[in-house]
């Protein structure tokens, strides 16, 4: 009687309601309504009239990305009864909040969800956002995904029996939750932005589609991670002068000794290692992303690369002081430690290449020339004299967890979860980095991840509902396995 998930009579009720369903609603009903037959309506269809029915389904799975859709397909395997709520579309983060020019870092061969895969001429290219947004409606729809689209979650509470979701459309009370929201919700950026001139335009990659949409002149791009390395190169080849602000950066090559990096990062199992194996997890779900492109000529974009396309690059920027932008002199240091970790890396992969004896299957080790330090990196930059015309703060994201009512977030508001087992019981995380795997963070590991978190959640139904049962029916025979399901 509730309908779909607004609290409105279903269609049948409703025309009765009106008299469409063969005149005025029937006798005994009307009677009931009026409360001529015994007393008000009962408290149920009040609430329903009221629009106020509260839903119960068992699981509530929130963000229809290709995290909450994997954990669907692995609940509707084990016959879980359960609904997606996605604020926007599906695959809304891919649709509304990306930059035109964008592609995938990890090769079409690496993109997999549950049961599907890219099948398409092109292995060794890198899907564009219309392509992966097309990738995920796809995984949507053969997966039979029930999804509620245009569906905004505004909290999420402990409640007796599991918890209370308050969403746009109704409430719902359910046992278990699967957080799917992603880890980029919104744009993190330093506390100084308020001090920069008015007459500096700032966007986020959120803002951001192309170069057209900048006011002509100079731009500062902050953040040397993917992002802020391609969106500093597109924004040079458009020919306007880029200033690049560097701070830790993860440097790779696209390609090496003959394959994708992203291939060696999958063949050597360096991808697979489990977050209770990482020594400094916290700074492993920190670290930011590989400076990557996906581009068909398989190109490799780190900061030589920017600075022989002419991209200024100066130290990170720590303050904003009478207008003017002040950055560190730590250059050496960060090019240094990149350079370091990325020959480890690659001594990492030549090391399994000889013992696995896959040497004459890939191309001789290499390695490749260190960042140069500029000799004259400036350390101030005055934003009022007119140079500097936009600033772009490709500077990370943080989640959102505005809506959740529920203890479960530490100091810096992220999750406190065991391997994606929320801080709260029956409430469980998807997508984040470094999750479960160091591949956790990429489209290709959330399979794995899934299927071991709603494993998890499948336990968790099934042991509180045997609790239940045997609380209620302590001499009956428990079957907790239907139950779960």
């Amino acid at each position: 009687m509730s309908g779909r998930a607004g609290g409105l009579p279903t269609r049948a009720l409703r025309k009765t309601l009106s008299g469409r369903a063969g005149g005025l609603p029937t006798r005994a009903l009307r009677k009931t309504l009026s409360g001529r037959a015994g007393g008000l309506p009962t408290r149920a269809l009040r609430k329903t009239l009221r629009g106020q029915a509260i839903e119960r389904i068992p699981t509530v799975v929130i963000g229809a990305g290709h995290a909450g859709l994997a954990a669907s397909y692995f609940l509707s395997d084990r016959s879980i009864d359960h609904v997606i709520l996605e604020r926007g579309e599906v695959a809304n983060s891919w649709r509304r909040e990306r930059w035109d020019s964008l592609r995938l870092l990890t090769p079409n061969w690496q993109s997999r969800l549950p049961g599907l895969r890219y099948e398409g001429p092109d292995p060794d290219g890198y899907m564009t956002v219309g392509e992966v947004t097309e990738f995920i409606e796809r995984f949507a729809t053969v997966s039979r995904a029930p999804v509620r689209t245009g569906t905004n979650v505004t909290s999420v509470r402990r409640a007796d029996d599991g918890y209370h979701v308050t969403a746009s459309s109704g409430e719902i009370r359910c046992r278990a939750v699967v957080i799917a929201s992603g880890a980029c919700n919104q744009p993190s950026v330093p506390p100084f932005t308020g001090a920069v001139p008015a007459t500096v335009e700032q966007l986020t990659p959120f803002d951001y589609r192309d170069p057209a949409k900048l006011p002509d002149g100079g731009v500062l791009v902050v953040g040397a991670s993917a992002t802020g390395v391609q969106l500093a190169a597109e924004l040079q080849r458009s020919g306007r002068p880029v200033t690049l602000s560097v701070g830790e950066h993860v440097r790779l090559p696209r390609t090496y000794r003959g394959r994708d990096v992203l291939w060696w990062m999958d063949a050597s199992g360096v991808w697979d290692q489990r977050y209770d194996e990482v020594e400094d997890l916290t700074r492993a779900r920190q670290l930011p992303s590989p400076q990557l492109v996906g581009t068909p000529e398989r190109t490799t974009l780190d900061l030589n690369a920017l600075a022989s396309m002419g991209v200024e690059l100066v130290g990170r920027w720590g303050a904003v002081r009478d207008g003017r932008a002040l950055f560190s002199g730590g250059l050496r240091n960060m090019f240094s430690l990149a350079d370091l970790k990325m020959g480890r890396l690659l001594d990492t992969f030549d090391e399994w290449a000889r013992t696995h004896g896959r040497d004459a299957e890939v191309d001789p080790p290499e390695r490749f020339a260190p960042t140069p330090v500029p000799s004259s990196a400036r350390l101030q930059l005055d934003l009022r004299s007119g140079e500097i015309r936009a600033i772009v703060w490709a500077t990370g994201f943080r989640p959102d967890y505005d809506w959740l009512d529920v203890p479960a977030l530490d100091a810096k508001g992220q999750l406190r979860h065991d391997g994606g087992a929320v801080d709260s019981p029956g409430l469980y995380a998807l997508g984040l980095p470094v999750l479960r795997r160091r591949k956790s963070t990429f489209i290709y590991g959330i399979e794995d991840d899934a299927r071991a978190v709603i494993d998890h959640l499948a336990r968790y139904l099934a042991e509180t509902n045997a609790i239940y049962l045997t609380q209620r029916a302590p001499t009956a025979p428990l079957n907790p396995g239907p139950q779960a399901r």
